[in-house]
């Protein structure tokens, strides 16, 4: 069976992500859909019947739901041609005013939940098979006020450029994928909207458009990839720049 596995796939990118797959990869016979809530995964299931939506209700920062996708893999023993980390969380405000569980489970979301899901799904990724971990421009520079998430998000980048040349003589790749703000749930979940000025002034991304030219580079084994000419701008500008004009610029 030839899977694609995809994490905070009910709602947002995790979800365009799934509506695309079926374009970019038609190889895929299953998309293994992994989020918190059951609800949304059944109706993503009823809106994409190519390829077949299987919905795992999962916490990935609960080692017990962790443990359990572990063995439903081992199980199942799927080739797993295409893994998209995706699921993540990042919350905007003074880290001294914030709380420590939210910025616990940004830690456990986006570094080692997605760090324990690629060293498993390894082992059942054959030559060819690609991973697709979802960065953000936020990992260019640390962003004061979201100091934790653009920490977390900085490992994401750097783990998947530093994974992809490992995996380059197994036939393997990984592309990490670096978006600017987009209308999603982040915004309201993350203590974003209303709050931070910066916010308000950046050029937004498509998720749509995201989603779709993240799967092509994916499929062509870039190994990032960062959407809108204004931010490829600013990634350059980045490795130009002192970093203490950097870090001011970048407060959210």
């Amino acid at each position: 069976m030839k899977i694609a596995l995809v994490t905070g796939a009910s709602s947002g990118l995790g979800q365009k992500y799934a509506e695309y797959i079926g374009e970019i990869f038609p190889e895929i016979e299953e998309i293994w859909a992994l989020a918190r809530r059951e609800i949304r995964l059944k109706a993503l299931a009823e809106k994409i019947t190519v390829p077949k939506i299987v919905p795992i209700e999962c916490d990935l920062t609960k080692d017990s739901d962790i443990e359990k996708l572990r063995q439903r893999i081992r199980a199942k023993s799927p080739e797993i041609l295409l893994l998209i980390n995706n699921a993540g969380c990042g919350f905007h405000g003074a880290f001294e005013a914030s709380s420590e569980e939210e910025q616990l489970r940004s830690i456990a979301l986006n570094v080692t939940a997605l760090t324990q899901i690629t060293r498993m799904a390894l082992d059942y990724m054959p030559e060819g098979a690609r991973i697709l971990n979802t960065s953000s421009i936020a990992s260019f520079v640390p962003n004061a006020y979201m100091s934790v998430y653009s920490a977390t998000k900085a490992y994401v980048t750097f783990f998947s450029r530093g994974l992809n040349e490992e995996l380059k003589k197994s036939g393997r790749s990984v592309t990490a994928v670096c978006p600017a703000p987009m209308n999603t749930e982040f915004l309201t979940v993350g203590h974003i909207q209303g709050n931070s000025k910066t916010f308000e002034r950046l050029p937004y991304c498509d998720v749509g458009k995201v989603a779709r030219a993240a799967l092509i580079k994916a499929k062509k084994r870039k190994s990032v990839y960062t959407p809108r000419a204004f931010y490829k701008f600013y990634r350059i500008l980045v490795r130009i720049l002192p970093d203490w004009l950097l870090v001011k610029m970048a407060k959210t």
